[in-house]
């Protein structure tokens, strides 16, 4: 799985300019239970990354969980019309109004993350910097844990254009 240095790699080779420490793991979020149930095995999940005039996301192989070089969405900051992150049970809904419409995407809280997708992707597959593993000297980081924080304020602050 992907150190965020491949996340900022593949985005510059794209041609967007990603600002540090700024990448998180999403997944568009479901609208209510029974989504939620038939996405349980089946969940796309993707990088989300902001740039300096973007926000990009690229998405991860569903059977291999590797990053792919793949901007599959591109949203301008002067889209962006208003963003509202909350809390919904082990998740953030973050709602993006945009000129295009609503996107709703999902990113997994840092509480349980060492054991859950946004762990995994961020980490690699050995669990070394998820809190799974006895860490030492090959520990790595969880750059989406380390990440949530800013990231999501940093989101809450876009969007000052009247809808």
């Amino acid at each position: 799985m992907p150190a965020e240095k491949f996340v900022h790699d593949f985005v510059k080779e794209a041609g967007y300019t990603p600002i540090p420490d700024r990448a998180i793991v999403v997944t568009y979020a479901p609208n209510d239970m029974s989504e939620k149930l038939s996405r349980f095995f089946s969940n796309e999940f993707f990088a989300l990354q902001l740039c300096e005039n973007s926000l990009v996301l690229l998405p991860f192989g569903r059977m291999s969980m590797v990053l792919k070089k793949d901007v599959v969405l591109e949203i301008p900051y002067d889209r962006i019309h208003k963003v509202e992150v909350r809390e919904d049970m082990f998740n953030y809904r973050i709602e993006l109004d945009t000129d295009d419409g609503l996107i709703t995407l999902s990113a997994q809280q840092k509480g349980f993350n060492g054991l859950r997708h946004s762990g995994t992707l961020s980490v690699g597959m050995s669990g070394f910097g998820s809190g799974v593993t006895s860490e030492g000297v090959t520990k790595k980081d969880n750059w989406h844990r380390a990440n949530l924080d800013a990231t999501l304020e940093d989101l809450k602050k876009l969007g000052n254009k009247k809808s």
